[in-house]
Parts: C-alpha cells; sequence; structure tokens
C-alpha cells in the first residue's frame, strides 16, 4: 500500500503564502499524476491542481491560476504546492492524491488532509 502524508498547512492572513508539502511512501511501484484537491465546508470536493507523470504537465482549477503553482521530486516521491496571494476564499481542507501502483494493482490514493485557514 501507499501512504500520503501532507504537512505545511496553517492560518495566514489574506495576501500570504504558504507551502504544501506531501511524501508517498510504502510499497510503491510506479506513480503516475499527484495533485492536490481542496474540500470547504458546505463546497464540493475540488480539484486544485495537479502534475503528470511524464514531462511534468500540469493543471490548475481556474480559481487559483496565477497564483497557486504545483512541483514534484520524483526522486523523492515528493509534491508541492505553493500558494501565493492567498485569499479567504482559500480556506479549506487541503488534500494530497496520487495514482500509483502497489502490490494491489492501480488505484487512487489519499492523505488525511492538511487544514489552510486564510483569514485577517
Amino acid at each position: 500500500q501507499v501512504q500520503l502524508l501532507e504537512s505545511g498547512g496553517g492560518l495566514v492572513q489574506p495576501g500570504g503564502s504558504l507551502r504544501l508539502s506531501c511524501t508517498a511512501s510504502g510499497i510503491i511501484i510506479s506513480i503516475r499524476a499527484m495533485g492536490w484537491y481542496r474540500h470547504a465546508p458546505g463546497q464540493e470536493r475540488e480539484l486544485v491542481a495537479s502534475i503528470g507523470a511524464i514531462g511534468g504537465s500540469t493543471n490548475y482549477a481556474d480559481s487559483v491560476k496565477g497564483r497557486f503553482t504545483i512541483s514534484r521530486d520524483y526522486t523523492k516521491n515528493m509534491v508541492y504546492l505553493q500558494m501565493e496571494n492567498l485569499k479567504p476564499e482559500d480556506t479549506a481542507v487541503y488534500y494530497c492524491n496520487t495514482n500509483a501502483r502497489s502490490w494491489g494493482g492501480l488505484r487512487d490514493y489519499w492523505g488525511q488532509g492538511t487544514q489552510v485557514t486564510v483569514s485577517s
């Protein structure tokens, strides 16, 4: 199995910055895309950003384009989300996600989530 561990959430003022990190560990045969989702109270979970396995192609939600940057360290099975110019509407629990192959086959894995709160 694959485990995902996030870190880097917290409380920040509007206009501030945070960097989320996620490490994949366990029995990993291969990892495809990695990404970040968020879930705010009363809303659906949404994709924030993703990065591909080969070539590092990226995809962003329209609401974060130009403010958030996703990156990946392929050698360490890590993914990062640099968040700039944070807004109150970015407040949510952020979840790391990956599509990975372990002994049980190919499937999606999720982290436990890290809270990001943007408030003055």
